[in-house]
């Protein structure tokens, strides 16, 4: 307890200690008038502290409290002029009063709880009118009998008294509603306690007229020092709540408001009251009157529950719509509408300290289709509270979604991301599985003058740079990324039309039988001629192509393009065909569900034996399993054989040589460069033929290129082989005119 609030405690005390002895005993007026020009003051300036920290409400009681203050010094003026009046008061003095109470009033409507529309404000002024004509009424029928012994033949001084005694009520009334209709930031129970000021203050006044016996007494000696103790602890209440930073209250639900009623019901009995000293008949109309009155009341206040019943459905309905409009139903963070709102509204103060990053969980399609939505979802949530809890106080989270996040975030984003990628490499418990989780992410750093909608893409555009670098990295935005994105969007739409236009074409890389190099197979490598650039090379639209999706198109056309050729080939050169044709597929297309369906119905079409037909994928596209496994698995099922590319530069499981139903094993061209000086190299060369003589496959060595590198891929074990040494990618009319002396000759040359 703070020591303004024990003295205005103790004020309160003497107070009513000296007005007590004051009902038995004659006792002087000078303490009990002193004793309240220490309360106000005291009272007013608690109440100023409580403001400090915007407030305003508290310094509108204060500025009221020093008028309530000058009137009760007018008060003691006019008592001090003529003492044979128990409680005298001057238009001057109530004019004052009502302007403290007045100004109360006004800070009351600023409280953001107590805005009202137009109908509020209606019904609102129609339950003050009622309070007001209850009080005049009551005050009426008190104190007119008591008029002259108590106010002598002033008028004046009685209508100032109602007139003051109205505004007390008024003020007492609307404390109680809006502390029960929402307080904004105003403290709820500090609001309650000067409600109950207020009808200390007000009902206190309405007993004034019992004194008139007691003129040397003044219900003010009592009354303001009580109703200043109440305020005081009301401030006291407002200002350990903001120190303790407790969050603002929630609005609360309609309550009805019971004091028109109970004024009805209090009139009606004053009625009754008076009604019983004259005739039985005017007895009987009041009685008749007063229960009509209570019936209707009735009869309204139960249509109002259910109208209020039914006010506090719809606003819980709202509620929830208006929180499903901002949230993500699956995981509950905020989505892209809320996302764009912080990120503007943060730019809005220093947009240097901001950074936006965008999180995309690498093969999350993959999990879903071999695990199940439910799964999926359930790997959704895990993640994103791992998100949520890594994000820093200010910080946003949203899903945007599918499998892909952003984040708004204030200071050291580094620092951040780290701890993200720290938490999202921890194993994920999701519908029964443990799932690993990598996840490509893009980082923008906000400039002055920048959008919500610029950030985002920025952030988009680095995130989709991380994607082309591999899984899991984390990749800051640069301008220079601008340009190449705009390049690939130029290239995947010239892809595009390339494949409608017919712009594309195939080339063909023998493979080889050693020693002698005779043509064993080929492999089918796309080409394009753009009408404008010229020749584009693979390295350059294949990754568009995975980018965007039109990988699979294209794939689908390779392999049409390629099993119609081969056909061709049968029939044209009967043995001297080449035994298979080897068509790329990507990742992407694997993990399209179908994939082996289509295989299925592309060979029934061109009428290709499947045999002939390898489909080649690299090892990294079928090393996590799942639907690319499966697909694999199919196709072989069919009759066509499997090679696994470029084995030994990716995750190089030789587990996976036991799950993938490969048929070749394809060695990289990093092995076979140097294997002619030896080294680490020519021992892992010698270490794969051993394996793949072990387990029944067929071993071709890629990119030869010289008679020396042939000779030692020999010696080792290798009987085939790709490569310049013996031949360049050729049209498919150049592979019937194909001959090992040839390409000898051309290599000596």
């Amino acid at each position: 307890m703070t020591r303004t609030l024990a003295t205005s405690i103790g004020l309160a005390a003497v107070a009513v200690v000296w007005f007590s002895i004051g009902m038995f005993h004659r006792i002087p007026s000078e303490p009990g008038w002193f004793t309240l020009f220490i309360a106000v003051p005291l009272a007013a300036v608690t109440s100023w502290r409580a403001g400090r920290r915007g407030r305003t409400f508290w310094r509108y009681m204060s500025v009221g409290l020093v008028l309530v203050g000058l009137g009760a010094a007018s008060a003691a003026n006019d008592y001090f002029r003529d003492t044979e009046v128990s409680q005298p008061i001057s238009v001057f003095t109530s004019v004052v009063y009502v302007s403290g109470l007045i100004a109360m009033l006004l800070g009351l409507m600023r409280i953001r709880g107590s805005r009202r529309t137009r109908i509020e404000w209606t019904r609102f002024g129609l339950d003050i009118a009622t309070v007001i004509v209850t009080v005049v009424t009551f005050s009426w029928h008190v104190f007119y009998p008591r008029w002259h012994s108590w106010l002598g033949d002033s008028t004046t001084a009685a209508v100032s008294f109602i007139v003051v005694l109205a505004a007390g009520f008024i003020c007492a009334f609307a404390f109680v509603k809006v502390a029960f209709t929402g307080t904004g930031p105003i403290d709820r129970r500090a609001l309650h306690i000067l409600a109950l000021t207020g009808a200390v203050g007000a009902g206190g006044g309405a007993l004034a007229p019992l004194l008139a016996t007691h003129s040397y007494l003044n219900s003010a000696w009592v009354i303001l020092p009580a109703t200043c103790m109440l305020t005081c602890l009301a401030a006291d209440r407002q200002t350990r709540a903001t120190r303790a930073g407790r969050p603002l209250p929630r609005p609360v639900p309609r309550r009805l408001s019971f004091m028109p009623y109970a004024a009805v019901l209090a009139t009606g009995i004053l009625l009754m009251s008076g009604a019983r000293s004259k005739s039985t008949d005017l007895e009987m109309i009041a009685a008749g009157s007063v229960t009509v009155t209570v019936l209707v009341a009735a009869r309204q206040l139960v249509a109002l529950r259910d109208n209020s019943r039914l006010l506090d459905d719809l606003d819980a309905r709202q509620r929830e719509l208006a929180y499903q409009a901002d949230h993500d139903a699956l995981t509950g963070l905020a989505n892209r509408t809320v996302l764009v709102r912080a990120i503007t509204a943060a730019l809005a103060g220093e947009p240097s300290s901001l950074s936006v990053a965008l999180i995309d969980l690498d093969d999350f399609k993959a999990i879903n289709d071999d695990l199940g939505h439910a799964v999926g979802d359930a790997l959704l949530i895990a993640v994103s509270e791992r998100i949520a809890a890594a994000v820093p106080a200010g910080g946003v989270v949203a899903r945007l979604g599918g499998d892909e996040y952003a984040m708004l975030l204030p200071g050291d984003a580094a620092a951040t991301l780290a701890e993200v990628t720290a938490q999202l490499r921890r194993p994920v418990h999701a519908g029964g599985y443990e799932l690993v989780v990598e996840a490509s992410i893009g980082l923008a750093p906000a400039q002055c003058g920048d959008t919500a909608q610029e950030l985002l893409r920025r952030a988009d555009v680095a995130m989709y740079e991380a994607k082309g670098q591999g899984k899991g990295r984390q990749v800051g935005y640069d301008p220079v990324m601008d340009q190449r994105t705009a390049d690939l969007a130029r290239l995947a739409a010239d892809l595009r039309i390339a494949l409608d236009t017919d712009q594309l074409y195939l080339h063909y890389q023998p493979i080889v039988s050693m020693p002698g190099g005779e043509l064993f197979g080929v492999e089918a490598l796309v080409r394009w001629t753009h009408p404008e650039r010229g020749p584009v090379g693979p390295a350059v639209f294949i990754p568009a192509a995975e980018r965007t999706g039109l990988i699979v198109p294209l794939g689908a056309w390779i392999l049409e393009e390629a099993c119609e050729q081969a056909v061709r080939w049968c029939d044209e050169l009967g043995e001297g065909a080449p035994r298979t044709v080897t068509v790329n597929v990507s990742a992407r297309q694997l993990r399209e569900a179908g994939f082996a369906a289509d295989v299925d119905a592309v060979l029934r079409r061109t009428g290709l034996a499947p045999h002939v037909l390898t489909v080649e994928v690299t090892e990294t596209a079928v090393f996590d399993g799942g639907t690319a496994l499966e697909e694999l698995r199919a196709i072989a099922a069919l009759g066509v054989k499997i090679a696994l590319d470029d084995f030994g530069t990716g995750h190089s499981s030789l587990g996976l040589l036991r799950t993938c139903p490969a048929d070749i094993l394809k060695v990289d061209k990093s092995f076979v460069d140097d294997i002619v000086t030896g080294g680490h190299e020519a021992v892992v060369a010698a270490a794969l033929i051993r394996i793949c003589d072990g387990m029944n496959l067929r071993a071709v060595a890629e990119g030869v290129e010289t008679a020396d590198q042939a000779a030692e891929l020999y010696r080792l074990g290798y009987r085939y082989a790709q490569g310049y040494y013996y031949a360049r990618p050729m049209p498919p009319e150049a592979i019937a005119t194909y001959r090992p002396a040839a390409a000898k000759q051309r290599s000596a040359a």
